[in-house]
């Protein structure tokens, strides 16, 4: 694969590290499950979209760059909301319109979050994962420039735990249960130029159950 993947164990994250072993107060020796392994597809040129798709899903093979660029260039340009010229290269840099594309060659919708609504009012035993647009800083090897460009990263829950997987993280961070994700959301959300994707099963999106309210 040429890209870096971390499956780690929760331990390794700086998260409150999981033994393979605990021991009570009277010296019992009681097992704890370890914590199941985590898919983190790391930064590859500017393929952040394809990153935050696999992150999400868990799977290093659930897209390929070779399926991003065959979206991209089968899409009618008057459909492009914000088409990246740089996207005929090859080299990434995909939009939206890609992203919800791809999701749904998988049987998936992206669900655009209006940041107007609270965050309180996701369903989240329905939505698969997150996807959420922000602005990043550019590098140059081991320099950080000045400059911006948004930058796709993807948010999942595995065993329990929700994760930032940041392509550009050196290994997944963990946000917490369901209440912590809410308040990473949240933030987020406050930032400037950050949007949101619920990345939902077609039924979900269908029957609009990626919400608790019905307003």
């Amino acid at each position: 694969m040429p890209w870096k993947v971390s499956k780690l164990k929760g331990g390794e994250m700086g998260g409150g590290g999981t033994e393979a072993e605990g021991t009570e107060p009277s010296g019992l020796v009681v097992p704890v499950a370890p914590s199941p392994p985590i898919y983190h597809e790391k930064q590859r040129r500017e393929l952040c979209a394809l990153h935050a798709l696999n992150n999400v899903f868990q799977d290093g093979a659930a897209f390929s760059r070779d399926t991003l660029q065959e979206i991209f260039q089968r899409l009618s340009p008057n459909t492009l909301v914000t088409p990246h010229k740089k996207s005929m290269l090859g080299n990434g840099n995909y939009d939206v319109n890609v992203i919800m594309a791809a999701l749904q060659t998988r049987g998936f919708e992206a669900v655009w979050w209006d940041k107007r609504r609270d965050v309180g009012s996701i369903a989240l035993s329905n939505v698969t994962g997150f996807i959420l647009n922000v602005p990043s800083n550019l590098r140059w090897g081991p320099l950080r420039l000045p400059l911006k460009r948004q930058h796709w990263i993807g948010v999942r829950e595995v065993g329990g735990i929700y994760y930032n997987l940041d392509s550009k993280l050196r290994c997944p961070h963990a946000i917490g249960p369901p209440a912590e994700l809410r308040k990473f959301l949240q933030h987020q959300l406050r930032g400037k130029n950050c949007e949101l994707l619920l990345v939902v099963p077609e039924e979900v999106e269908a029957q609009q159950t990626w919400r608790t309210d019905s307003c």
